[in-house]
């Protein structure tokens, strides 16, 4: 009996050693987490020129030196690709890139949406590749061990085969996971190599259309047809590549596109911007486009209830307190002014910021201290939320989507126009 009590004693410490050692790393980890989000958001600050001082003036100075740097391998990289010591790859089919110059916020995931929608609905085989971005990777020191063992590397992680959803937005990335739910009957696929991606498509589910979300930079993959986005509320931002701006590219790289979509405009022509383009690119066709809120989806309700869904008049008067991780929260909370709420409280986190229950414990917190009827986000925050929460308060997000204002008569005569050229028209 004393051998049993004393061997227990050890087991004992460990497990309490053991218990202690992960909660300093959850905590450590949970410090890290802070003070990174903490220096992205004062490094956005920075570049938006919400900062005084010497201590912003000198970080700026910093940032435009690497801006420089990051200019310099842009524009060589597309030099080595101009000149074949690059070399791009054919896949023999329908490629439709959608991209933009800048970083975030131009509206990509709707147009992506409705172009895959209206491929797949003139009896297309259409297949969405996307890099996945904030989704699960591999460990880089397994890629490593793949390239030195010279083992052959994992397909690309399918997101839906057309029928089923088969990845959570973790896994997926957001976007990817968004259009995957949105879209029954398109195979959306996610790997940082797009055209090991392609070969895939067309293999395994006979894709004859592929659609590219955020490939503009992508330039390994031929015989694309560049859909260049540009936010007309903020074209290129303060004109500096990153990281002391939001540009990826130079502005004189608009000529790269074949049709350029004018995004989030408020129907007010802007000679000036497309002035600009036409300098950059004069034959480029401009379509110009809105994004239109549609109704409000209520959250972890099912979808078969009456509940489900409100009109956008359910805003009028009501108290809502909003927040997003979205790079332009502006736009999100003025739709929501606009539509008659009466914000009571708002909180921005970081573009793809992934929620935890202690961070929507706190939101519906400081949404009953404010009074609030509920609490609104976006269609992308939602998907990064735990289904299995329970809300004191009602939750919803905002399904919008896009729609033509000038260039074209609506999506389907873009489609047509852009994917399906009659004999003589541009390529």
């Amino acid at each position: 009996m004393r051998l049993a009590k004393c061997t227990g004693i050890p087991k004992t410490v460990y497990l309490t050693t053991s218990v202690n050692l992960r909660f300093l790393r959850s905590k450590n980890l949970m410090w890290l987490k802070k003070h990174v989000n903490a220096l992205e958001l004062y490094t956005i600050d920075v570049i938006y020129g919400r900062r005084a001082g010497a201590g912003p003036a000198v970080y700026g100075a910093l940032l435009q030196v690497l801006s420089w740097l990051f200019n310099g391998i842009a524009q060589a990289r597309l030099w080595l690709y101009r000149h074949r010591i690059l070399h791009d790859q054919p896949l023999g089919c329908l490629v439709v890139v959608v991209g933009n110059l800048t970083v975030g916020g131009t509206g990509k995931t709707p147009v992506v949406e409705k172009f895959a929608r209206a491929l797949r609905d003139r009896g297309r085989k259409v297949a969405i590749l996307s890099r996945g971005y904030k989704s699960k990777t591999v460990p880089l020191w397994q890629k490593w061990w793949w390239s030195l063992t010279h083992a052959e590397e994992p397909p690309p992680r399918i997101v839906s085969d057309g029928e089923r959803v088969l990845l959570d937005s973790e896994q997926a990335g957001d976007e990817p996971f968004m259009l995957a739910r949105n879209l029954p009957g398109v195979i959306v696929l996610v790997d940082k190599n797009r055209v090991k991606a392609g070969e895939y498509a067309i293999r395994k589910f006979g894709c004859d259309t592929l659609v590219l979300d955020d490939g503009f930079q992508y330039l390994h993959l031929k015989g694309r047809l560049n859909l260049l986005l540009v936010d007309k509320t903020n074209p290129f931002g303060n004109g500096h590549l990153l990281p002391r701006g939001i540009l990826r590219e130079p502005i004189k790289h608009l000529k790269r596109a074949s049709y350029i979509f004018l995004t989030k405009s408020n129907g007010q022509r802007d000679p000036e911007l497309e002035g600009l383009i036409a300098e950059h690119n004069p034959g480029a066709d401009m379509i110009e486009c809105a994004h239109r809120p549609q109704y409000l989806q209520r959250f972890g309700v099912p979808a078969d209830s009456a509940q489900d869904r409100q009109p956008l008049t359910f805003l009028k008067g009501r108290r809502v307190f909003a927040f997003s991780g979205i790079a332009t929260p502006e736009s999100f909370e003025k739709f929501l002014r606009d539509l008659g709420a009466l914000l009571v409280g708002r909180e921005r986190f970081l573009d793809h910021y992934r929620f935890d229950r202690e961070d929507l414990a706190q939101l519906f917190a400081m949404a009953q201290e404010e009074g609030a009827d509920c609490l609104v986000t976006t269609e992308k925050d939602a998907v990064r939320i735990d289904e299995r929460l329970g809300c004191p308060l009602p939750l919803y997000y905002l399904r919008l989507e896009i729609e033509i204002l000038r260039g074209a008569s609506d999506f389907d005569e873009a489609v047509d126009r852009i994917c399906f050229p009659q004999s003589g028209a541009r390529q």
